[in-house]
């Protein structure tokens, strides 16, 4: 059987990456099923620096677990209340301007 998306309307951020962009995320999740929160990620292990480097991330608490939130990826509030990170491309080719 085949099925098409039903037409639904969507709210949707797109995250810049700034210190301004985490607080609008984190505020705008805040109580809900799925919220956003500031997390430290290691990255840039080599052998010089085996341990790496902390950096601050945004992470958001999605129903399969937590999503890391890059800049440029738009954060998709669902018809129940989640929410989640979506790629600006996937984004592009599957929403529109309501």
């Amino acid at each position: 059987m085949k099925f098409c998306k039903k037409p639904v309307v969507i709210e949707a951020t797109q995250y810049d990456g700034t210190a301004e962009g985490n607080r609008k995320i984190i505020d705008l999740l805040r109580g809900s099923k799925t919220p956003a929160f500031m997390d430290t990620v290691i990255r840039n292990c080599t052998p010089e620096h085996p341990d790496g480097f902390d950096y601050p991330v945004l992470k958001i608490s999605t129903l399969e677990g937590d999503h890391l939130v890059t800049p440029g990826d738009w954060v998709i509030q669902g018809v129940a209340g989640e929410a989640y990170p979506c790629k600006p491309e996937i984004f592009a080719a599957t929403y529109e301007p309501a």
